[in-house]
């Protein structure tokens, strides 16, 4: 993969942790001069100052363990990022490009299409790495901006809280889990000033219809 972007001319930066991985990166950038390699964890990588004011594309097989930690460190940078394509598992890429009412819809689901517009773009046989996973692969692109752009949330850190403790017991309705929030009264209240059941879970929300129901039972108290 670093290879194939490091032929296109454009300046790349790969990021790796392995020490034989870093070794093999190395002597690429003897062939390919715009390539730069960056030893270390991407988890404590600033990608704004590899940036260096310019918007980027992010390319990468994930670590499957640890896909969900590097999205959300991704995320921090939303404002430099154009584009995410990343191989990961296909589970977890069906939870990210999941819809309201289906079971793969969660809080993971909540979190990418805030900040992006995910698309499953094709499953990877097994028998394309070496040594085949035990899982099924994916490859998924993350366009940006997502429904951030049109909420104009006051404090995002709030909200993505507020929309962990919709999804904390799933099984559970909105106004049992919102109970540290706000009354159920006043969750069944602003439940139906969206046109929503009383009995409603989060699993049924879209992330508009999250913003929109934040907004009334926290930002406004």
């Amino acid at each position: 993969m670093t290879e194939h972007l490091a032929s296109t001319g454009a300046p790349v930066y790969a990021i790796e942790l392995d020490a034989m991985l870093l070794a093999r990166l190395q002597r690429l950038t003897k062939k390919f001069p715009n390539l730069s390699v960056v030893p270390g964890d991407v988890l404590e990588t600033d990608l704004a100052a590899l940036a260096a004011g310019h918007r980027i594309h992010l390319y990468g097989n994930l670590p499957y363990y640890i896909t969900s930690p590097i999205l959300h460190h991704c995320f921090t940078f939303a404002d430099q990022i154009d584009e995410i394509h990343i191989v990961i598992q296909e589970e977890v890429a069906l939870r990210l490009t999941a819809k309201p009412g289906t079971k793969e819809y969660g809080y993971l689901s909540v979190v990418t299409q805030l900040f992006t517009r995910p698309e499953f773009v094709l499953r990877i046989p097994r028998t394309a790495f070496s040594p085949p996973p035990e899982v099924g692969s994916a490859l998924v692109t993350l366009r940006l901006p997502g429904e951030r752009a049109k909420l104009a949330l006051p404090d995002e850190l709030a909200f993505l809280d507020f929309v962990k403790l919709c999804f904390a017991q799933k099984r559970k309705t909105l106004v049992n889990n919102l109970r540290p929030v706000a009354k159920p009264d006043r969750v069944r209240e602003a439940l139906a000033e969206q046109s929503l059941r009383p009995d409603a879970r989060g699993e049924q929300l879209s992330v508009a219809q999250f913003g929109a129901l934040h907004a009334a039972l926290t930002v406004a108290r």
